[in-house]
């Protein structure tokens, strides 16, 4: 049995990415109920970080859960300091489809959208 904290921030998802999210997690065959999205910060990408989202089938022991509509994000604890505030959305242009982030903790990123510097 997995101690799930308590959320702890402020991590907003579009109406947008939640359907595209739900479209994931059904493809993977992913219940709600147990599974969700991990949202995740690495070290990495063109900035010093970058985000990464999963879809998994359940969360681990550390992790804090936070409750989306009609699934659950999964953030572990070295992601956290860095997604309190974070917006994420699901954009369509010409130029393609995808997750975007909106991170107001970041002091700098590039044109890539999923790095930053902290």
């Amino acid at each position: 049995m997995s101690t799930m904290n308590t959320p702890e921030i402020a991590l907003v998802i579009s109406a947008n990415a939640t359907v595209e999210v739900k479209k994931f997690m059904a493809a993977e065959g992913i219940t709600p109920d147990v599974g969700g999205l991990r949202v995740s910060v690495q070290p990495g990408g063109c900035s010093g970080f970058k985000y990464s989202l999963l879809i998994e089938d359940q969360a681990a022991d550390d992790d804090t859960v936070l409750p989306q509509d009609g699934y659950r994000v999964f953030v572990d604890p070295f992601s956290m300091q860095y997604l309190n505030g974070v917006q994420i959305d699901y954009v369509t242009s010409m130029q393609g489809s995808g997750f975007t982030f909106k991170n107001p903790n970041s002091t700098g990123g590039c044109g890539c959208g999923s790095s930053f510097s902290a």
